[in-house]
């Protein structure tokens, strides 16, 4: 099912001494800076490479960072690790308060996780995650194993593995992914021609640009069941939420990766993770998880079958708002008067109704403050204002959406019933382009009906392809809204996922009549770029010297 990779008899011992193991797809980083795990994690993210292979070549031997020396010291750290768990272990017990579980936390690379088992992993609100981007990497490179053999990056869950459409299934998406080489080498090459390469940008950063528009576009191709390494910092606490509800979902990919990352977790912080596979704790909790969601699948069963016939309109339902506060920028005055006043927040509210909508702009203008940059953000007054929008959008705009966890957000199962989107360069670069997205997209349709009528509608979303859309609800408080907003429409984002947060800009200024807050949001980008990425990575390749990241 996983993939090992291959390392030499001395990689092995420096890998011994910095992970928790060198040949399984989930390990915790042991014996590192803290500063050196982030930059590890960070170029995670925008590399093919494993996070084992990645320190490897481009962090080891690198001696500003002393990680040699490091390792001359550490030797064989189990003993520390024992006396360290032995500690957590009398703190947690005395204590017994799950408060103590939030003090001790680790870093974990989880590999060759499908799309569909990154959303898991990605659920909870209090951990940071950085996920294998498919804007950065070629995703038709092959992965190879240890015995020299290489296969394309998607995930066979165990289900179909086990199943009678096993090889149909293996068959379907290595035609997918040759797909998806082409379109996306024939946008490679589209993009160069549409937008030349200037004389103020190099080399290194042009290439870049121009692989991120391309991998962009061809990345409605790509099923959910392609893999990616994902890196996760988390606390005890966060850790034994994740693995309760993983051990309680319908799915086998992600229970059993549940299990190996138990495994990994406990050699580094195995006292606060001593209730996940107690009968009377961590089982009955999950169990309890599993009960809820069997019955509420239940009683949505003959529904699930409806499907909507209407033509999907960009217009009118890819996003729309639900909920808002009517009385916002009243109580936004209270809420931003109350830490500077004495008076309790019922007599400043009293106040505010009290004043004249200019009055009221003034308090909130003042309260905004001069922003210089998008990341001064109001304070915390702004989260008494709320709203709720529900979003039909392709399945890879909302893996990039979802990742603002501090939002409430909640979706459906992925399926082809909504249709699927085509950006309009597939129809414009010729080649045949169009015919091979279009064919490929249908034969995954195909598919699926299949694996749905023999494994059911939680299998079946591994082979829907990202260009298909999922629905979902996004709750968020303006500030949030000020964050997200400004961070998604920049002039690096994915069309997409920046026409979205255009719109949700527009319908707080327009159906919530917020114009205040929404005029407030000034660095929402409603500008149309062409190589997106291009002044990124310029900035980027004049803040250092070349180096293998430009090849």
């Amino acid at each position: 099912m996983y993939a090992r990779e291959a390392f030499t008899d001395e990689e092995h011992s420096i890998l011994s001494r910095f992970f928790t193991n060198t040949d399984l797809p989930v390990f915790a980083v042991l014996n590192l800076p803290e500063i050196v795990k982030g930059a590890m994690f960070a170029r995670y993210s925008r590399t093919h490479k494993s996070l084992r292979r990645l320190f490897l070549d481009e962090f080891y031997e690198q001696p500003e960072i002393g990680i040699q020396s490091i390792a001359d010291r550490v030797g064989d750290g189990e003993q520390g690790i024992g006396r360290a768990e032995k500690l957590y272990e009398t703190v947690f017990v005395e204590y017994g308060d799950d408060s103590v579980a939030q003090l001790g936390g680790a870093h974990v690379a989880c590999e060759q996780a499908s799309a569909i088992l990154t959303k898991v992993l990605e659920r909870g609100r209090l951990a940071a995650y950085l996920e294998q981007s498919t804007r950065y990497i070629y995703y038709d490179v092959k992965l190879k194993d240890a015995d020299g053999n290489a296969r394309f990056r998607y995930q066979t869950p165990p289900e179909i593995a086990e199943g009678p459409l096993a090889k149909r299934y293996a068959d379907t998406m290595d035609r997918l992914f040759e797909s998806y080489s082409f379109v996306v080498r024939s946008l490679t090459s589209y993009f160069q021609t549409r937008f030349p390469q200037g004389t103020r940008e190099t080399r290194g950063a042009y290439r870049s640009a121009t692989r991120a528009r391309a991998c962009d576009t061809a990345r409605g191709l790509l099923p959910a069941s392609t893999t990616s390494n994902l890196g996760i910092f988390a606390t005890g606490q966060a850790y034994e939420a994740l693995l309760m509800r993983m051990n309680a979902g319908p799915l086998a990919e992600a229970r059993e990766y549940s299990q190996m990352m138990l495994v990994e977790l406990r050699k580094v912080i195995a006292g606060f993770l001593s209730r996940v596979d107690v009968e009377d704790r961590g089982v009955a909790w999950s169990e309890y998880f599993r009960s809820v969601a069997h019955d509420m699948s239940e009683m949505v069963e003959s529904e699930r079958e409806v499907t909507d016939h209407r033509e999907f309109d960009l217009e009118r339902d890819e996003v729309r708002m639900l909920d808002h506060d009517p009385d916002a920028e009243i109580r936004l005055v209270a809420a931003a008067l109350y830490p500077y006043s004495n008076r309790s927040e019922q007599d400043l509210l009293k106040t505010a109704i009290g004043m004249t909508d200019e009055e009221r702009r003034k308090v909130i203008s003042a309260y905004i403050g001069d922003r210089s940059n998008r990341r001064h953000k109001p304070g915390r007054g702004m989260e008494r204002i709320y709203y709720r929008f529900d979003v039909l959008s392709d399945f890879g705009s909302f893996r990039d959406l979802q990742r603002h966890r501090m939002m409430t957000i909640d979706w459906q199962r992925l399926n082809p019933r909504h249709g699927y989107s085509t950006p309009p360069e597939i129809e414009d670069v010729g080649s045949g382009v169009a015919g091979r997205w279009h064919d490929a997209i249908s034969e995954m349709s195909e598919l699926y009906k299949d694996v749905l009528k023999e494994h059911g509608d939680n299998v079946a979303q591994y082979v829907v392809p990202f260009g298909y859309r999922i629905r979902y609800n996004i709750q968020m408080n303006a500030r949030q809204a000020f964050h997200m907003l400004e961070l998604r429409t920049g002039a690096s984002g994915h069309s997409d996922y920046r026409r979205i947060c255009l719109k949700m800009h527009a319908l707080i200024r327009d159906q919530a009549g917020h114009a205040v807050i929404a005029d407030a949001m000034k660095y929402v980008d409603a500008k149309d770029y062409g190589l997106g990425r291009l002044s990124s990575e310029l900035r980027q390749s004049q803040r250092r010297q070349p180096t293998l990241f430009d090849l």
